[in-house]
């Protein structure tokens, strides 16, 4: 598959969005408490390891991936190996906390590890580009980066038919609302409850 800007741009239509995105209410969104335990399959969201290797997880998500196939994405596989670079190796908690995510990356099977494709890559830069203009967030803040690995991740999600397991609520809300067709559960983890919304 190869890439195609001007297909994505008569999919997308970046131009005809305009306006700022609002946060839809909670009661319109879709809840992991709300999901049974057997069901689709699942791509798993950055927050979605870090929540469960500190403890954070609500009991639903625990069941969720427990009961349902989980794939993985080298986006977040990304994101979790920045901390052997990022963290320093004076600090007396970094080598038990690399250990943690070294045991985590190492338990990910092969077969369920997707790496986004050139067509993937090339639809998330302009969706990042279409979400950062309707979010109205300060630029120069990082959410522009951030936004396109949010969207490779959405968007794999969509390519495999899966639905994305995520405690990020307003980033995957904004990204369903521009592309309805991608599918998202939602959680909140206790500690998390005020960034995520």
């Amino acid at each position: 598959m190869g890439f195609d800007l001007s297909e994505i741009l008569r999919s997308l239509k970046p131009q005809k969005h305009t306006g700022t995105l609002e946060r839809r209410p909670d009661e319109d969104l879709p809840w992991v408490a709300d999901e049974p335990a057997i069901g689709g399959p699942l791509f798993l969201d950055t927050s979605v390891y870090l929540d469960v290797l500190q403890g954070r997880s609500p009991v639903e998500v625990d069941r969720l991936i427990t009961y349902r196939l989980c794939h993985h994405s080298a986006v977040c596989l990304s994101e979790l190996t920045h901390a052997f670079g990022r963290l320093d190796p004076k600090h007396a908690s970094t080598k038990a906390v690399l250990e943690t995510i070294a045991a985590t990356v190492e338990d990910i099977p092969e077969h369920r590890l997707h790496a986004p494709d050139e067509a993937i890559w090339g639809h998330a830069g302009v969706l990042a580009g279409l979400l950062f203009r309707l979010s109205n967030l300060p630029k120069g803040e990082g959410h522009e980066r951030r936004f396109v690995n949010d969207s490779m991740v959405f968007l794999q999600a969509r390519q495999l038919g899966a639905s994305v397991l995520t405690g990020n609520v307003r980033d995957f809300d904004f990204l369903s609302q521009i592309i309805p067709t991608g599918r998202v559960i939602l959680y909140r983890a206790p500690v998390e409850e005020a960034r995520s919304s």
